[in-house]
């Protein structure tokens, strides 16, 4: 089994159906909209849209990312299955790497780390602060900004890659029928 097959299978037992998504309680409420067919049709259009969308909220929504991704599917006519899925890749596992890259990334765009020149000393001699005040004053806004910089770039290249990988998956199918004809028109000549 490759690693597709077994990405498709763990997919396919993952992904939420529109019967898990109907007994929901959160979207209970809206789930007549969210339940829509052409929400749940894998298109050219939804698929990229559902992928950005899932990553978008992935990393700015931490807990309840799928119904999130569900609810902001009908505004943006996004693919339901493809942004539950999508959200998938913050999980356990990837949450401690992907906030070290937010605070990386907001502490680049911010210049956390850089020196103030001129600075007074006793500034600089101060007191340490606490670590809720460095949590609050430093580490919270780069990460916070960094997480709005991920989402963005996120969304941005899921959707690209989204749309690549449908435009080539559509050319590999066009090949191989092609393909299939040809073979066809050559055995029909054999038999002539």
């Amino acid at each position: 089994m490759t690693a597709w097959d077994r990405f498709a299978a763990w997919s396919r037992r993952n992904l939420p159906t529109r019967e898990s998504m109907e007994n929901s309680r959160l979207l209970r409420p809206i789930a007549h909209r969210v339940l829509a067919p052409e929400l749940w049709r894998f298109t050219r259009r939804s698929v990229p849209r559902g992928v950005a969308l899932g990553m978008f909220t992935g990393i700015l929504i931490p807990m309840g990312q799928i119904p999130a991704s569900a609810v902001l599917a009908l505004p943006f006519r996004a693919n339901v299955p493809a942004a539950a899925l999508t959200t998938f890749f913050t999980n356990p596992l990837t949450t401690p790497f992907l906030f070290v890259l937010y605070y990386k990334v907001g502490a680049l765009l911010l210049h956390v780390d850089s020196a103030v020149p001129g600075q007074p000393l006793g500034d600089a001699v101060g007191a340490a602060p606490s670590w809720l005040d460095w949590l609050i004053q430093d580490v919270g806004p780069a990460t916070g900004l960094g997480m709005i910089v991920c989402a963005v770039a996120g969304a941005v290249l899921g959707y690209a890659v989204a749309a690549l990988g449908w435009r080539a998956w559509i050319a590999r199918k066009w090949r191989h029928r092609h393909d299939r004809h040809d073979e066809r028109l050559g055995d029909a000549r054999n038999h002539d």
